[in-house]
């Protein structure tokens, strides 16, 4: 579990890294998005690496790894976007993103914690495809339950599905490091 926390904690520190370098030079434009413009584009981000993953091919040079960044840290834009849901603000100091940022990310790593506790690391033996089909289910919940107008019986809510694709994205990070290694 050390190693995974070590891991966990270089993937998302280069995730934080590349968020507040895009706030330096775009400020908090990420404020005027909706939950569901912030699910759209994460959306977006996983159905190409599905379609690079299915076709062995691509035609735009970015690689999947930049694709899994951006699904993280648009999973914190919108859990910070949940948090702010009052605050009308469009503008935020960095020093405010930063630590929000922080807690977001501590959260979902709390989460994973807890649930390689329970299931033993068990994202280690599945295939980086795999979690991007769990990346995508999240988004289609996420899309069910805005359409049901954030109402739900018996399911997690949005932020829940938000740290899992955080988690998720993260693990295929890891995955992708390790395979590079090889």
């Amino acid at each position: 579990m050390t190693k995974t926390f070590t891991q966990y904690n270089t993937a998302i520190l280069a995730c934080k890294d590349i968020f507040i370098k895009k706030m330096k030079d775009y400020g908090t434009a990420w404020r005027i998005l909706r939950t569901s413009s912030i699910t759209d584009q994460i959306f977006i981000k996983a159905q190409r690496i599905r379609n690079i993953e299915d076709k062995g091919t691509q035609k735009i040079n970015e690689d999947v790894r930049s694709e899994y960044i951006g699904i993280i840290n648009y999973s914190i834009i919108g859990l910070i976007q949940l948090d702010l849901k009052e605050d009308s603000r469009m503008e935020l100091p960095s020093d405010e993103v930063s630590k929000l940022f922080d807690k977001h990310s501590l959260e979902a790593r709390s989460l994973m914690e807890n649930k390689n506790h329970d299931y033993g690391e068990a994202w280690r033996d599945m295939r980086v495809s795999s979690l991007t089909d769990l990346i995508l289910m999240k988004i289609l919940r996420i899309k069910q339950i805005e359409d049901n107008k954030g109402e739900t019986i018996i399911s997690e809510g949005v932020d829940a599905n938000f740290h899992d694709m955080i988690n998720y994205s993260i693990f295929a990070l890891i995955k992708l490091e390790e395979e590079n290694k090889n």
